[in-house]
Parts: structure tokens; sequence; C-alpha cells
């Protein structure tokens, strides 16, 4: 039964980045760069100006002077004429220099009448220029790999005209859910029988995550029913079941994955709660059996399957980093394992971030998961915490990701 850290280390040590594709531009945004972006050519293209005003020559403006307005040169304009001596051509922002010009006066400093315009000051050569090349050269690996795509990755790759990007692939999560007492949420339930809320949470994490849901049903606890499902599930580039990894009498996970040429990496970690969770290999398919207990699941996958998945898809970074928060309130939990407490945050202030209890703690109460910012990570030899002790959190909803422990 590994650790808690040793655990996260074992899974990524075996999981491998997908194969990359390439997509649409907008289809790119959240995914991971499978290759270097290299610049087809200079930016900006040209020297322009970076203010709506006036194109001149600085030696002409060594001190206030009125010039002549000789010209009007549009964003999108060519320059048709240059800019002789004691002459200025107006100039909007984008547009490229024109010849003879080497600074620009921005127009809100000068006052133009009678085809001409007044300055009020010396002007200095290259002033309110942009160059060609200043940002981005011809050749240059603007964007490396291993890049996540945003706002201003797609803005820089729609200026060079890169409308499709090679990526790596999204990875397709089967999800299966197993038990006789599971019924499918909205069909019809009977006694002692409760709704599969798993399957769902689990697809909506993985969409999160930035992969594709694959989901499988319910399986019974059947044999022939559970390992035709399970091998279907072993076709995507990843498995994800929830229940029957304990130690029940009809827990046949592990049995049918063991059958099926799945190789057992570990059952159990040593955490609290979600100790069965187990993790497997088919080759190159990560294969996660986590408790069925929905607070457990939920805890397992953001501990030990999102990172994976975004492993698979090139992210470099797959931990929520940890934050140091001051305790409002007590955690009462006896020490022996690494424990995760849902707690709420907010902030103090002088900008402390502070923790408090989201709500009863045990595995059966789902509304203190839905009330959580974030889950504050016990060490093993830690015992309860008492109010303005610190503790490390990772944070789940966004607000509050300031302040590196």
């Amino acid at each position: 039964m590994p650790s808690y850290d040793e655990a996260r280390r074992v899974i990524l040590e075996h999981v491998q980045v997908l194969r990359p594709e390439t997509v649409p531009l907008l289809d790119a945004v959240g995914r991971v760069l499978a290759s270097d972006v290299v610049m087809p050519c200079d930016m900006p293209r040209w020297d322009n100006s970076s203010m709506d005003g006036y194109a001149v020559r600085s030696v002409d403006c060594t001190g206030p002077v009125t010039l002549r307005v000789t010209g009007f040169l549009p964003a999108g304009g060519l320059p048709t004429t240059p800019v002789g001596a004691g002459g200025a051509i107006k100039i909007m922002t984008g547009a490229p220099m024109p010849v003879g010009a080497d600074a620009i006066v921005p127009v809100e400093e000068t006052v133009e009448e009678d085809g001409a315009v007044r300055l009020a000051k010396a002007v200095e050569a290259g002033a309110h220029v942009r160059l060609r090349g200043e940002d981005l050269r011809a050749g240059e690996a603007a964007l490396l790999e291993g890049t996540e795509v945003g706002p201003s990755e797609v803005s820089l790759l729609a200026s060079a005209a890169r409308l499709t990007v090679p990526v790596v692939g999204r990875a397709r999560v089967a999800i299966l859910s197993t038990g006789d007492e599971l019924v499918e949420p909205g069909a019809p339930i009977g006694p002692g029988q409760v709704y599969d809320s798993n399957m769902l949470s689990i697809a909506a994490a993985v969409v999160q995550a930035g992969g594709q849901p694959i989901v499988l049903g319910i399986a019974r606890d059947d044999r022939s029913a559970l390992r035709a499902l399970l091998e279907r599930g072993l076709e995507a580039d990843a498995l994800v079941t929830s229940a029957g990894v304990s130690v029940g009498d009809r827990d046949l996970v592990r049995t049918i994955l063991d059958e099926l040429s799945v190789r057992q990496i570990f059952w159990k970690v040593d955490i609290k709660p979600g100790r069965p969770m187990a993790f497997a290999m088919r080759g190159a398919t990560p294969v996660f059996s986590l408790p069925g207990n929905p607070v457990a699941t939920l805890l397992t996958f953001e501990q030990f399957v999102r990172p994976a998945l975004l492993r698979m898809m090139g992210h470099r970074q797959v931990f929520r980093p940890l934050r140091r928060a001051v305790l409002q309130t007590a955690l009462r939990r006896s020490s022996g394992r690494v424990g995760f407490a849902r707690v709420r945050l907010t902030r103090r202030a002088d900008g402390a971030l502070l923790a408090a209890t989201s709500g009863d703690q045990a595995t059966g109460i789902l509304k203190s998961m839905l009330r959580a910012d974030g889950i504050a990570v016990i060490p093993p030899g830690q015992g309860s915490l008492e109010p303005g002790q610190t503790v490390q959190v990772q944070v789940i909803r966004p607000g509050h990701e300031q302040d590196e422990a």
C-alpha cells in the first residue's frame, strides 16, 4: 500500500502523453501545443505608428515648430509620398511609416489649422514608432511545445495566420459504475436502490480537466455483464470505475480486470478517505478503480485521476498548488494517514487566506463537498488541528489562488 505521495508519483511514471492531432484554432483553447510554433514572418511586419498623430522627421522638430501637412495615411493604407523637409503626414495607428519619417507626434500634442500642424515641443527619433520585428522575428519559436493555448496564444496564432494547430490529443475516458443497488437518474427506483451520481460526477470532472467522457453505464454484480463493459472501457485512453474494489464477496472489478490482462500496480493508498482506490495498467491504458462513496469518489479523482489525465494531455503543471491557510475552526481527526478535509476559504483584511470546515466531514455527507472551496491536505503524523494553526490547502474553486505555500 503506497503512501499518498508515492501513489501520485507512480501513476505519473506510468501514464504516457497522448498522440498529437491538428485542430482548428478555437478548438485548441485549453489544450497543449504538441510542437513549437515558429513565426513565418516578422511582427510587426513593417515599421508602423503606435498612435494617431503625425509622421515627422525628428531633425525638423528640435523645438516648437509648425509643419506643412502634406498627406493622410489611414490604417491599412500604403504610403505613396515621403515626408520631406518641413513636412508632416497625418497618420492613423497601425499605418506603415512613410519614407523619410522617423517619429510620430500624437494628435493630442498638436494643433492643426490651415493645412499646417503646430508642435509645442521637440520630438525624439523613434517616438511612438513600432519597429518591424520588435515583437517577434521570422523563424523565431514564438510558442513552445507544452504551452497551454489561451486567448493570448490565439491572438498570436491568428496574427500569424495559423488557423490550425498541432495539440496533444484529448483523453477519452471511459466511466463505469458498478452495483446492483444503482439506478440511472430518472429511471424508476425501488426499495434499497439509489440513483447513480458517480457516473455523471466523474464525467463532469473529466470534462473540467479537458478530457472527453465516455459513459458506459451501470454494471450489475454479474461477471459476464461486468466483463463486457470493462472490455469496452479498455478501448479508451483511460478507464475509471467506481465501487467494486473493496473486500466484499461481490466486489468483482479487480478479479475481472486481472482476467483481462490488466496489471495491478497498487491496491489501496494510505489516505483517508479513499483508501480502497486501485490503479492498474493494460498496455498504455491506465485503469483507476475508485471507491463507491460519492465524496470519496470525487476526492480520489481529484488527487489521482485528474493529474494523470492532465499529464496524458501534455500539461506540465498537473497538481494544484498548495496554499497556506489559517484555520478558523478545528479539524478533528486521528493521525496515521494523509487526510483530506473539505474547507471553505475566505480572506482576512491583511490578505491572509482563512480556512474553516465546510461541514460534517463524514464521507456520506455530500453537502460539505458542495460548500468546499478547497481541500486541506493533512500530513499522516498530524492529529486534530485547532483554530489558529496553519494548514496546506488545494484550491478547487477559483478566487483564492494567491499566496503560495
